[in-house]
């Protein structure tokens, strides 16, 4: 019991009331969160920049720009969302708990300055020099698959290390290529590794999971977020729509109402500009599949759709790349019980709807994509007309362990008519991948490893790159 100039002093039934509400479905037994206020901008649409703020205030604060002060508006309230289908088992589902309101408000494009109270925030530059790539960064706890990383040991998860090291870089802008919450079901108490982890697809895996360990990268640089397959509907959906989406949150489009996933589990390409004539073109690839997608499935019309927006947004620039979660022109391996390693294409829902359209898979003026999903860095160019891939899903997730061959299999191709030119990768390293502008088509590529140290460097020329180590080891 609290005491108040001496004796004992009792909250007001009404204040727990008002408590209980601010916090949607909380119960005046449960124990609340510490303060939250975490902030951060996330670059959408047309390269509007935007604030956002995660806060369990009673409303959203103001924002300040230059001399100007407005108030940020409300995206989402707290509340408990109810169990909805998930890729796992009802056993081993359970609701999301959001007990965080959050705020946004675009930041005007002549602004210098942008404050939330005592939080500076990050603004977009007139022309991106720097990027950061990062990919594929919780840490896996899946029950299915009996695959439950060391979340509580940073040399096993070292998504922290890896961000911190990446804002030392200094970016002008931060590219994360989708699947940021691993954290789906309860690991095993008897598994010291990461007995205790916050799990499901509510606010504390979310803040485990990606807001805790990013904060050093957060502050450092506006941030385009690409969707993963891990924040389709049936995964961590709600907490993409409602912290990480770009675009506003609409009824339907939430991933709360399973009736409502084939419109939550699609979104329209946006461009961002890079200046000089650049720009970067974000896919929502989430929902594809591994195999051929075929006639009938909605995914069919909606990558149809896609393929239209993106070539016509192409048209706005000299120079485009591309990023989307899964690697539509990468390779990936596995090994069987005899040892043998088999290479695989890359993701063939996509190859087979946008192929039927342009056999090339990409429209003509795509010069770079830069996925995840495969978790591995890696580099593949061509001698035919098709973009450089760049492959970034090594960050933080329990790597892949079947390293591709220094040298690939005679005629492998990652799509039909793709012809490799060279190939270049890095399994079973964490870390991260940037970007340095060096001409109005040429970027320099970089490799780091958790400690900032560089392991790799390749350079890129229009549709073309090349690296310096075939493989790093």
């Amino acid at each position: 019991m609290q005491m108040q100039f001496g004796v004992p002093f009792r909250r007001p039934l009404f204040m727990i009331a008002v408590a209980s509400l601010l916090f949607g479905c909380a119960t005046p037994n449960k124990q609340l969160p510490a303060a939250t206020r975490t902030a951060y901008v996330v670059m959408g649409e047309n390269g509007t920049a935007v604030a956002r703020l995660l806060t369990t205030d009673a409303q959203c604060p103001v924002i300040r720009f230059d001399t100007r002060e407005v108030r940020m508006e409300p995206r989402a309230v707290p509340g408990s969302m109810p169990l909805r289908t998930t890729i796992s088992a009802a056993a081993d589902s359970k609701p999301s708990e959001f007990p965080i309101r959050v705020c946004e408000k675009s930041i005007p494009t002549d602004a210098q300055k942008a404050t939330i109270g005592d939080i500076s925030l990050p603004l977009p530059a007139a022309e991106i020099k720097r990027i950061v790539v990062i990919g594929d960064t919780g840490c896996r706890l899946k029950k299915g698959e009996a695959a439950y990383q060391a979340c509580n040991d940073s040399d096993q998860y070292p998504f922290a290390r890896v961000a911190a090291a990446a804002a030392n870089w200094k970016p002008d802008l931060v590219i994360h290529v989708g699947d940021f919450l691993y954290r789906e079901n309860q690991c095993p108490a008897d598994n010291p590794g990461c007995a205790g982890s916050p799990w499901g697809y509510g606010w504390d895996a979310w803040r485990a999971d990606f807001f805790e360990p990013a904060a050093a990268l957060l502050k450092a640089a506006p941030w385009v977020m690409v969707r993963g397959n891990h924040e389709s509907c049936v995964r961590a959906g709600q907490g993409w729509r409602r912290m990480i989406d770009p675009r506003p949150l609409l009824p339907g489009r939430d991933c709360n109402d399973t009736a409502n996933d084939e419109t939550g589990d699609y979104s329209d390409p946006y461009a961002v500009s890079l200046g000089g004539d650049a720009q970067l073109i974000v896919l929502d690839t989430s929902n594809t599949s591994s195999g051929v997608i075929p006639e009938g499935d909605i995914r069919q019309i909606k990558y149809r759709d896609m393929y239209g927006k993106l070539e016509k947004l192409s048209q706005q620039a000299s120079y485009n790349i591309v990023a989307n979660h899964h690697p539509i022109l990468g390779f990936f391996a596995s090994r069987d019980k005899q040892g043998k390693v088999t290479v695989w294409p890359g993701n063939q829902g996509v190859q087979s709807v946008f192929g039927a359209i342009n056999p090339l898979i990409m429209p003509p003026r795509i010069n770079a994509l830069l996925s995840g999903h495969v978790h591995m860095w890696q580099e593949v160019s061509f001698s035919s007309p098709h973009p450089t891939q760049f492959v970034a899903g090594f960050s933080g997730t329990m790597e892949d362990v079947v390293p591709l061959p220094v040298e690939l299999p005679r005629g492998a191709t990652p799509a039909p008519g793709a012809v490799v030119e060279h190939h270049s990768s890095w399994v079973g390293g964490f870390g991260f991948m940037t970007m340095e502008r060096t001409g109005t088509n040429q970027w320099e590529a970089k490799v780091w490893d958790t400690t900032g140290h560089q392991v790799n460097s390749c350079s890129m020329n229009g549709s073309h790159s090349a690296c310096e180590l075939v493989q790093v080891k």
